[in-house]
């Protein structure tokens, strides 16, 4: 009688862990973990290469978000990139976001640069100031079959 109670008890034990370990696969899947309310932004890019849906968004180095989508625009066939960031993060309406890389063949991620407006941008805004990813394997096949112009003002070759 006192094994089968301690039996029941061990098996409740490992539903709950199993339970508890499914819920936090969850919420880290859907970005959950990012802390609470949340509000999305838009961002337009001329190259989102190498930018997907979870990637982060961060601000001087803090992660404040993810990128919940990447499409490309019907009208100027741009890369449109929405952000899910933190409720209580103010930006300012002249915010700049970059598309950054961890290391030099790491994952893609959103850097955001906040300006110095004094009006902040709303659920749904547009940013309008944004630098596009570098595109290391184009610039690779540049400098290795000599494309890359010099520039107008570097001193010309020593004899």
């Amino acid at each position: 009688m006192k094994q089968s109670k301690l039996e029941i008890f061990v098996g409740l034990f490992v539903l709950l862990g199993i339970a508890a370990l499914v819920y936090l696969t969850v919420k880290l899947g859907a970005g959950s973990m990012v802390g609470g309310d949340t509000y999305m932004l838009e961002a337009r890019f001329t190259n989102a290469g190498g930018l997907n849906s979870g990637s982060s968004v961060l601000l001087a180095g803090v992660p404040v978000g993810r990128v919940e989508g990447v499409r490309v625009d019907d009208k100027d066939y741009s890369a449109m990139v929405t952000l899910r960031v933190q409720a209580g993060l103010k930006l300012p309406t002249d915010t700049m976001a970059s598309i950054k890389t961890t290391g030099l063949i790491g994952d893609k991620y959103v850097a955001l640069a906040p300006g110095a407006d004094d009006t902040y941008l709303s659920a749904g805004s547009l940013i309008t100031m944004t630098e596009s990813s570098v595109d290391l394997e184009s610039l690779i096949g540049k400098m290795a079959f000599g494309s890359v112009e010099k520039g107008k003002d570097a001193p010309p070759p020593a004899p």
